[in-house]
């Protein structure tokens, strides 16, 4: 046991009645209120319309839920298909392994048709959002800590989290303390958020390019995050299911950030010259 340590809070959840209120879920809302609050800022700063980043949050937040709701309970429930591997659990792991990244991809589609509906360009609204997605999600993630689900390898840091032992993964029973590896990402995530504002300055980035500058590099953080995580996670084709997810990410939001690079400018028209003849009459003509 460390000297010095990370306590993990004592209950993820309390009743109110038969009302259970989850410590993981009072996050989430936290982190939308968060990410809704600095993109409305962002929006309104750039000249956009005050209170039109509520109206997208209106169709962006539930279809962002719907896909994290899909991906919680497949992942939770693929047991229940039987032990023969058929083409549903393939269907059903490729969805699993989407994960977060999915979720913002459904919340993505949810204001595109709020922005369609309304007439108003997406990449303003993609910008704003952005570093505000980095830092909802940052929020989000702390929500790790009370389920003490999202650990590394043990660990004898002062920042190492305690785990409780009825949480510890099978290997781990004797450790007490982990590396935190939810910190690691929501700090990740924090970071992201203010390098992803001074990139779309400094470079003039369009709304679009700096919506996928922010997806690749939480992309980049989360493999890491879910390479160093501890216990026996759900794997396909050898890859576990969150690393795929952001290996997608990556990819798409590279080869977007490559299309759309600015391109060099079309060489200048030169004037067509004049050419100077001379008619049957003698007299002398420009064409």
């Amino acid at each position: 046991m460390p000297l010095a340590s990370i306590p993990s809070p004592g209950h993820a959840a309390w009743h109110l009645g038969p009302l259970p209120i989850r410590a993981y879920a009072l996050c989430v809302i936290a982190g939308i209120i968060v990410a809704i609050a600095v993109a409305s800022r962002r929006y309104r700063h750039s000249g956009g319309q005050a209170g039109f980043i509520l109206d997208v949050a209106a169709w962006a937040v539930p279809f962002g839920l719907a896909g994290a709701l899909a991906h919680a309970i497949l992942l939770d429930n693929r047991h229940l298909f039987g032990d023969e591997y058929r083409l549903w659990h393939a269907v059903t792991a490729g969805i699993a392994a989407i994960g977060v990244p999915g979720a913002v991809a459904l919340g993505a589609l949810g204001a595109w048709i709020a922005c369609r509906r309304a007439g108003a360009p997406l990449g303003p609204v993609a910008g704003a959002v952005a570093p505000a997605l980095a830092f909802g999600l940052a929020v989000g993630s702390l929500g790790n800590w009370w389920t003490q689900q999202f650990y590394g390898p043990a660990s004898t840091w002062w920042w190492a989290v305690r785990i409780a032992p009825v949480h510890r993964v099978p290997g781990y029973e004797n450790y007490a303390t982990f590396q935190p590896a939810f910190l690691y990402q929501s700090l990740w995530e924090v970071a992201l958020g203010f390098a992803v504002i001074w990139a779309a300055r400094r470079f003039a980035l369009s709304g679009e390019r700096t919506f996928m500058l922010c997806a690749a590099g939480y992309a980049a953080g989360g493999i890491w995050v879910e390479m160093l995580r501890a216990g026996p996670l759900p794997h396909v084709l050898g890859v576990r299911y969150g690393v795929l997810g952001d290996i997608a990410v990556f990819v798409l939001a590279a080869a977007g950030m490559y299309l759309t690079r600015p391109g060099r400018r079309p060489p200048a028209r030169k004037p067509a010259r004049r050419a100077v003849v001379e008619d049957s009459s003698g007299d002398v003509m420009s064409v």
